[in-house]
């Protein structure tokens, strides 16, 4: 909120500047610093500008103060009894405070790498699962054999060509129909480390609540692959702050971690075909790029309610080079609006088309701040400091040094440098432009898939 406030004056007085008075006229001054001459101007865009750029940054806050309270509002539903009509067979509601069955199912193809720092994350966790099973989906190594000598079920599937949908639904159809109003799966990538405490708190959150659906973890990134791995570690680190801004409301039940009732999985089944896309008596819609997103869509759709703990964190995965992010990336992106485009505008989606609204916002206007400062640079002689735009400057800099102070040391000082940020900043709107050209001209996309090294401190299982 702070830079998109920042970018507004920004680029308003850089575009009015030129036509205004300005509140102090005097040339600009040499000082000598270190040996070299440096130009200073104490010039600054006239009270007319100002007020234009504060007139600007009111606006902004209040539409997106109204945008968020309206979908808070239509996010209220009434409780689901509508919805247990969907459902072929009949059962019990949760009740508050009976302990949940906790069954984990982790999709897995080729994870034999990941997978043993997965389940020994999950076999230290303070409440342990009642049943772990992974989903072994077309894997050519080991993944079976290492799931089987850590002492977890294994499921195979048959056939799947649907990838992670397909593969869940496959697992899920089997499993669901022998579960009951007490049971919570919990649905995990087989390259996430869950901290000690998740099942503890996920748990308590959905015995407390029997209104709650659904919890979603909080993803945080794991260490390494340099300067790419720390871009995504602040950007998850970020993310992360706005959850807890927003009191734990989520944004997408990440597909990292997510803990569902199973009644409310039943429940988005019976609804596919008729109130919901995909195949009827399916779980996840098989034809969509990202499964999570178009999950937390058909939920909300259904009335349920969710959220995301901060206590509940995992490490994931991140992009080990810029080809890999870009792939990811992509397929995050064409996914969410292509799951918008299925469902429309109502009142479960109607955060989500405003979060795209202020993408396409975002880039038209950060790259129309960097076009002008290149225009700037060329068509000037002398570089002339101003310490009025120094002063707006580090408000954009202080915010980005402040909202990735989580991340550590190494989060701050890339915060600091803020050029590679920028920069990361510009390649998400390239990908965001990148997909709307790619929908318009019906081009096919791409999944990819990254093999992973074992991860440091993980032991090698030999079957």
């Amino acid at each position: 909120m702070i830079s998109t406030i920042t970018l507004v004056i920004l680029v308003i007085s850089v575009l009015a500047v030129d036509n205004q008075p300005i509140a102090d006229s005097t040339a600009p001054h040499a000082i000598t610093v270190a040996g070299h001459r440096i130009l200073i101007s104490r010039s600054a865009p006239s009270m007319g500008v100002v007020a234009i750029a504060l007139l600007a940054i009111g606006v902004i806050a209040a539409c997106c103060l109204a945008l968020e309270a309206i979908a808070a509002f239509l996010s209220i539903n009434p409780r689901r009894v509508r919805l247990q009509q969907l459902r072929e067979r009949s059962g019990h509601l949760p009740v508050a405070g009976e302990p949940v069955v906790i069954t984990v199912v982790i999709p897995a193809h080729d994870e034999e790498a990941s997978l043993p720092a997965t389940l020994e994350a999950l076999g230290q966790q303070s409440r342990p699962p009642d049943r772990v099973i992974v989903v072994a989906d077309n894997c050519t190594d080991r993944t079976e054999a290492v799931a089987r000598a850590m002492g977890v079920d294994v499921f195979t599937t048959v056939d799947n060509d649907q990838r992670k949908a397909g593969a869940l639904n496959q697992a899920l159809s089997g499993l669901l129909p022998r579960l009951d109003a007490r049971d919570v799966v919990l649905v995990m990538d087989a390259d996430t480390r869950l901290d000690e405490r998740f099942l503890e708190v996920g748990a308590a959150h959905l015995e407390n609540d029997p209104e709650l659906a659904a919890v979603g973890g909080v993803f945080y990134g794991e260490d390494g692959h340099g300067i790419i791995g720390q871009l995504q570690r602040n950007e998850y680190t970020r993310y992360s702050l706005q959850i807890h801004q927003r009191r734990g409301r989520v944004f997408v039940l990440t597909g990292t971690a997510t803990m569902f009732r199973s009644d409310a999985l039943l429940d988005v089944a019976a609804a596919r075909g008729l109130h919901l896309p995909g195949t009827s008596g399916e779980v996840y819609d098989a034809g969509v790029l990202t499964e999570d997103n178009e999950l937390t869509m058909a939920l909300k759709t259904l009335g349920a309610t969710m959220a995301s703990p901060e206590q509940c964190r995992v490490t994931t995965e991140l992009m080990p080079d810029v080809r890999s992010l870009f792939r990811q990336r992509q397929r995050w992106q064409r996914g969410a609006l292509e799951n918008l485009a299925s469902y429309g505008l109502t009142r479960g989606t109607l955060r989500y088309w405003g979060q795209q609204i202020g993408i396409g916002y975002g880039t038209v206007a950060l790259n129309a701040f960097l076009v002008l400062i290149a225009i700037t640079v060329l068509a000037v002689d002398d570089w002339i400091w101003f310490p009025f735009w120094l002063l707006i400057g580090s408000v954009f800099l202080v915010e980005r040094i402040a909202t990735a102070w989580s991340a550590g040391w190494r989060g701050r000082l890339l915060a600091a440098a803020l050029l590679p940020e920028l920069a990361y900043d510009v390649f998400q709107q390239f990908v965001f432009v990148t997909c709307l050209i790619n929908i318009l001209l019906n081009r096919r996309a791409g999944w990819g898939h990254v093999s992973h090294a074992p991860i440091p401190g993980s032991e090698r299982v030999d079957a």
